[in-house]
């Protein structure tokens, strides 16, 4: 019956059958009495095999891939929907901005949730909201009813957005998570690039309504595989085993509680936590000038499914199909950039496991590529793409050395948020999300009235002149980042402020980082998952805190 169990369990992705775990042996404790998991524990998702969590990595990322291909969607078909409803074609660009706003709200109001009921019933209760919704704007009788039903997909489908990278966090090793990463961040550029061209080529022989026809068929097929995703938050985890002990009434075992339930980790403290505290980051000098800069490249990225139409349909002549076809360009340079994350993911890999450690700032080699690379690919698209007799294929090219360019800027900012932030960094990554997206829903209301006044070759210079100036950001935190974190009152591992407020206190990782000495522990060791203020699972946490302790100390000396 066992093996039984273990069968359905693997062909499903479900959580292991452990409901008779406690009769057969004495639940395991932590040193402060708290249920917790076991060396090699089935129930750990990073016991899981990694089959099983490449699996659930899949599922996941099939959600993301919904949630950006929707975003564009619209933006191949916005002369089909002007003509539909009799507006502008910047009225019709609402559609994408009112998306992008929902990309603003969702965040700040799942991601808490995903804390206190787990990633699995937010995935399954967004995800279909989102569906829902997406028939109100297949089906919407006028605008008004569109503009709606856009919001709401936006605000329901973030989750899956913003939930899925703590799910790798979840499952993988701070090591393994590099490739899952990579593939994670991939799809982010991917998806929408693709949803222009495939609204083109549909408005050719159809009306817009079909691409909302597309974006449920792809939500109805990526349902079936998301039932199928476990609970993946540890904490979570560890309550259904708590109760499970509870309602067995093991001798001695009456009252056990999970570490989440012995302490003040309520609904309402989160929330407070969520909504004011990302706020108070964003003026932190970090987290400013990262936001800054990504919420240019965010709207560029936006920005381009308006220039692409420009450069290739009103100034060469291509139909709505074929004009949108050289965004498939920035898919090719999205996985030429994952596949430079992946090379300096083991580069980092071999210096942990030298000894060697890492301090947040060796995560901006990717940004200093991404940052040198933008201005010049911007003004190589620009100026290639201003002339008509030049052959398209070179803006084409340039706009795929373009993609990988932000790409890397992109992975690089969000890796260096993570590390100088730790257990404040999903409050950081929240503000710079909501920043992002607001200026990306701005995108689709001036782009054309720009490119119109300047021309592609003045309007990509302005764009390429300012990211020429933010190619100094991540020089100058590579020399001067360290000093500006220990400034800062965010700074994890200075003295500690009156006024922070942690959702649990590292009292107990505090006891396991002084037992940690040998680099190589940290990387073959496996521990419980922490609640921690971004979803860092344990491993990582202590990981980044000795990393950055041993620096401190070797700067020191």
């Amino acid at each position: 019956m066992v093996e039984l169990k273990h069968v359905l369990s693997l062909a499903t992705a479900k959580t292991y059958c452990t409901t008779d775990l406690e009769h057969g042996e004495r639940p395991y404790l932590n040193e402060d009495g708290h249920v917790d998991f076991k060396p090699d524990d089935v129930e750990n998702p990073h016991c899981w095999s990694t089959a099983r969590r490449w699996y659930v990595t899949v599922c996941a990322v099939l959600l993301v891939v919904n949630a950006t291909f929707a975003s564009s969607a619209p933006s191949g078909c916005f002369g089909s929907i002007a003509e539909g409803f009799d507006i502008s074609g910047e009225a019709a660009g609402l559609t994408v901005t009112l998306f992008l706003l929902g990309y603003c709200a969702g965040p700040l109001i799942f991601a808490p949730l995903s804390e206190f009921y787990g990633r699995r019933w937010i995935f399954y209760s967004t995800f279909l909201l989102y569906i829902i919704f997406n028939f109100l704007c297949a089906f919407a009788p006028n605008f008004g009813s569109l503009l709606v039903g856009r919001f709401l997909t936006g605000t329901f489908v973030s989750a899956p957005l913003s939930n899925s990278p703590g799910v790798l966090a979840d499952l993988w090793g701070p090591v393994e998570r590099g490739n899952a990463m990579a593939v994670f961040s991939c799809m982010v550029w991917v998806g929408p690039a693709l949803g222009p061209v495939v609204g083109g080529f549909l408005q050719l022989k159809k009306d817009w309504r079909w691409s909302f026809f597309v974006l449920l068929w792809l939500g109805g097929i990526t349902a079936i595989p998301m039932f199928t995703i476990p609970e993946t938050f540890g904490p979570v985890i560890l309550v259904y085993r708590a109760r499970r002990i509870r309602r067995a009434r093991i001798p001695g075992y009456e009252n056990v509680k999970a570490p989440v339930e012995d302490s003040d980790h309520t609904l309402l403290g989160i929330y407070k936590v969520a909504l004011t505290r990302p706020w108070i980051i964003l003026f932190d000098t970090i987290s400013f000038l990262c936001a800054v800069y990504m919420s240019v490249v965010y709207t560029l990225l936006y920005m381009l499914f308006s220039i692409y139409p420009i450069v290739f349909q009103e100034r060469r002549g291509w139909n709505a199909g074929v004009g949108e076809l050289p965004l498939i360009g920035s898919v090719i340079g999205s996985f030429i950039g994952a596949i430079i994350v992946l090379f300096d993911s083991k580069q980092k890999q071999r210096k942990i496991e030298k000894g060697i450690p890492l301090k947040p700032e060796d995560r901006l080699t990717l940004a200093i590529m991404g940052g040198v690379g933008f201005p010049i690919t911007m003004f190589w698209f620009a100026w290639t793409a201003e002339y008509s007799w030049i052959h398209w294929i070179v803006p084409t090219i340039a706009g795929v050395f373009l993609a990988t360019s932000l790409m890397l800027i992109f992975v690089g900012y969000l890796t260096y948020l993570v590390d100088s932030y730790l257990m404040y960094a999903a409050s950081a990554i929240a503000v710079n999300t909501v920043c992002r997206s607001a200026c990306g829903a701005a995108a689709p209301l001036f782009t054309n009235y720009m490119f119109d006044a300047l021309g592609i070759g003045g309007g990509g210079s302005l764009i390429g002149g300012v990211a020429t100036v933010l190619a100094v950001i991540p020089f100058a935190f590579y020399k001067y980042g360290e000093g500006i974190r220990k400034r800062s009152r965010f700074e994890p591992t200075g003295p500690r402020k009156p006024d922070d407020e942690e959702p649990q206190q590292p009292t107990k990782e505090d006891k396991i980082l002084m037992r940690r000495n040998d680099p190589q522990s940290i990387l073959s060791e496996t521990t419980s998952t922490i609640i921690t203020d971004d979803g860092i699972d344990g491993l990582r946490y202590d990981k980044l805190r000795e990393n950055r302790r041993n620096s401190v100390s070797h700067a020191k000396v």
